[in-house]
């Protein structure tokens, strides 16, 4: 009888972690104290070099199409992120290179989402504003055709000290219902100070 009840408490208990174990693990942290931002990147990922390109970018290390990277920008004048333009705009612009040049030839990512000459088309898809610790981030996503595929990219951009910092994370489309949670949750960490 003493075991019988065991048993039971032990299927009981191992149901019930069960149910608290997230779907997204295996996430690493990545920090940049010399210019003041951070973020949450899938283990596995390992970091490139992009001469002249993005700040930080990681790659997955079995699909290399997917990546995350941080791009700074100069902002003029004492600019909030909202002086930029609501989620829309901003998004919209960031779309369609209003906000910034795009990286030299041979970057895997640039300051906007489709280039000049890219031979890429983003929609936005969808646009969101978020504060965390006292700081507005706007969280935007954009269906990207290329010549050869379709993709899918997330982004968040804030402004601190008198940078534009936007963070992109991309796959394809295929991928996307797969790792959608883990990019979501990328997205969200990412912070500015």
């Amino acid at each position: 009888m003493l075991k019988r009840i065991a048993a039971i408490l032990l299927v009981v208990l191992s149901l019930s972690l069960t149910g608290c174990v997230s779907k997204v693990t295996g996430l690493k942290s990545y920090v940049d104290t010399g210019d003041g931002y951070q973020f949450l990147y899938p283990n596995g990922w390992l970091p490139i070099a992009v001469p002249n390109g993005p700040d930080v970018v990681f790659r997955d290390l079995i699909q290399q199409t997917e990546n995350v990277s941080v791009v700074i920008s100069p902002v003029t004048g004492n600019k909030t992120l909202a002086d930029l333009g609501t989620p829309t705009e901003v998004g919209y612009k960031l779309s369609k290179n209003a906000l910034a040049k795009p990286a030299p030839t041979g970057a895997t990512s640039t300051k906007t989402i489709a280039p000049t000459d890219s031979g890429r088309q983003a929609e936005l898809v969808n646009a969101e504003s978020r504060e965390s610790r006292s700081k507005n981030y706007y969280i935007l996503e954009y269906a990207v055709k290329l010549p050869n595929q379709e993709r899918h990219n997330l982004a968040s951009v804030a402004i601190s000290r008198g940078k534009l910092f936007t963070l992109n994370v991309s796959t394809t489309e295929e991928r996307w219902p797969k790792v959608k949670e883990a990019f979501e949750k990328v997205v969200k960490s990412f912070s500015v100070y």
